[in-house]
């Protein structure tokens, strides 16, 4: 089984210029001659991994992990929470969904209710949004002057640098969905009263703003990927593909930590357990 293609395919390297226009959202590389009825003993086997290095990354507790995943809505934030990183022993992770920011957040710096979000060591933290909505958001919906907006690039990489110096792994993953996709996955919601809490009106202003939230994205992608913290453009229309993707990607980073489990300070051969 292909692994190290995962992250190599759809990472974006510093100094790489992004068009996310240019990657077929549907597209299936790394596992071409997979299909979706052979995606459950695929994933069964990359969530077994991922929970066998999560307990590594817990009993050692040397690094912290940093996940984000931005999309557009609909995208499959939630999707990838729910199938990829639940699978996780709870005590270990944590899934922090950023709204809109309240009152006392934005009497504050915009970095300040992230930083609060980074867990401690041994733990894995996942942003479902995070700090780049502060960047992209009002970007496009023109909520703060241009001037405001591109300092945050550079606040933005610093902060992630003092993470990492800090001993915070970060993975950064956009899901790129087609427009027409978004649309399929929209109407999905409105005609299932299930998922009628999910659909957001005011969305469609967004979706109304398609071409310049790609233009956004493509300029932070290739703004903000550096080796301590890459960005990957995941297609994420099939959405097992998506899922075995992020996963994979994840597999891989916690691998590059090189953990090993503590050892013990005393002979087992001495403790009877009577």
């Amino acid at each position: 089984m292909l692994t190290n293609e995962a992250s190599l395919m759809y990472r974006v390297y510093p100094g790489g210029e992004v068009d996310l226009t240019s990657q077929d959202p549907s597209d299936k590389g790394v596992w071409k001659n997979s299909s979706k009825s052979d995606y459950e003993a695929m994933m069964q086997e990359k969530l077994d991994e991922l929970k066998s290095l999560q307990n590594m990354l817990f009993a050692e507790g040397k690094h912290k992990v940093l996940i984000v995943v931005q999309a557009m809505d609909a995208g499959g934030k939630d999707g990838c929470a729910r199938n990829v990183f639940s699978s996780m022993d709870p005590q270990g992770v944590h899934v922090k969904a950023f709204k809109a920011p309240h009152e006392e957040e934005l009497d504050h710096d915009f970095l300040w209710r992230v930083h609060k979000a980074v867990l401690s060591r041994g733990m894995i933290s996942v942003f479902n949004r995070s700090h780049y909505e502060d960047l992209i958001a009002v970007r496009v919906k023109k909520l703060c002057p241009e001037k405001v907006w591109r300092n945050r690039y550079r606040h933005i990489v610093d902060f992630e640098k003092m993470l990492s110096d800090e001993g915070t792994k970060i993975v950064k993953i956009f899901l790129n969905i087609s427009k027409e996709e978004q649309r399929e996955r929209l109407q999905a919601r409105l005609d299932d009263p299930d998922k009628l809490w999910k659909f957001e009106p005011g969305g469609l202003a967004d979706r109304a703003r398609w071409d310049d939230f790609m233009v956004a994205y493509n300029e932070l992608i290739s703004e903000t990927s550096y080796d301590h913290a890459p960005w990957h453009v995941v297609p994420s229309d099939r959405k097992w593909y998506r899922n075995l993707v992020v996963a994979q990607i994840v597999i891989n980073a916690l691998k590059e930590l090189k953990m090993e489990f503590p050892e013990a300070e005393w002979d087992p051969k001495d403790i009877v357990v009577e």
